[in-house]
């Protein structure tokens, strides 16, 4: 991969990281301010057992959510790290290139489609 193409990847993913940092701290309002905002005060609880349900699984999915973003950033800095050190786009299993069009897709990708089907089926 030449330098300017690593150039354009580092953007990319610098600009996916910080779209993806304020969709988390968003999320993490959302999660953790959920049970004040969606009773209107902190005081009033949901009248019913339903409404307590849904408060529960609202907050639940946010999180998991909230967890994923989490795991995508983490992924971007190894991402960034591996541009730094030049093996960006080489699939960390076969050591082949990682075709353009999946990092296009996938821009953080650390295998190649054969090797990340191979890893996907053995879990």
């Amino acid at each position: 991969m030449t330098k300017p193409e690593m150039a354009t990847f580092r953007e990319t993913l610098l600009a996916l990281s910080t779209r993806m940092r304020g969709d988390a701290a968003h999320l993490a309002d959302e999660a953790l301010g959920a049970n004040g905002a969606k009773t209107g005060a902190a005081s009033r609880a949901p009248v019913d057992m339903a409404d307590v349900a849904t408060d529960n699984f609202e907050q639940e999915f946010t999180l998991s959510l909230l967890k994923n973003q989490e795991n995508v950033l983490e992924e971007i800095g190894e991402a960034l790290e591996r541009i730094r050190q030049e093996t960006f786009g080489l699939c960390e299993e076969c050591q082949k290139p990682i075709p353009k069009a999946r990092l296009h897709a996938l821009p953080y990708a650390r295998h190649c489609v054969a090797c990340a089907r191979k890893a996907q089926q053995s879990s």
